[in-house]
């Protein structure tokens, strides 16, 4: 019964036992040689290079979270409709279904193109 999947078993048993074994040689290997040794420079956080600005809890603008949302929205939809185009092309039977499936694509995505362009999201400041 498990006989297929074996060769999973043993590769995902071997990738557990070499990350146990990474770490476990690192922190041993740190602890023998003492080279851990805590700076107020390599406590702090880095964000990539630069030198911190702000709380980290600060709030976002609206503007933030509206454009991750129309990236979203356009992502998707170009995602979609590649896979749905080739779809259409072949299943000469299911046109219709595949259309109407569509066009309710289309109007869920409308919507959301309306929703952040009344928030002024695609307006430039």
């Amino acid at each position: 019964m498990l006989k297929p999947y074996l060769p999973f078993l043993m590769v995902l048993a071997l990738a557990v036992i070499n990350a146990i074994f990474m770490l476990g040689l690192s922190h041993t290997l740190s602890a023998v040689l003492k080279t851990r040794r805590l700076t107020p420079t390599k406590l702090a956080p880095y964000e990539s290079g630069m030198p911190v600005l702000g709380d980290a809890r600060d709030r976002f603008s609206v503007k933030f979270y509206l454009v991750a949302m129309l990236f979203i929205v356009f992502d998707i939809e170009t995602v979609f409709l590649i896979p749905w185009a080739a779809a259409y092309q072949q299943q000469l039977p299911l046109r219709g279904v595949l259309l109407v499936e569509m066009a309710v694509f289309i109007v869920i995505l409308a919507v959301g193109y309306v929703y952040v362009w009344k928030r002024g999201a695609l307006q430039w400041d």
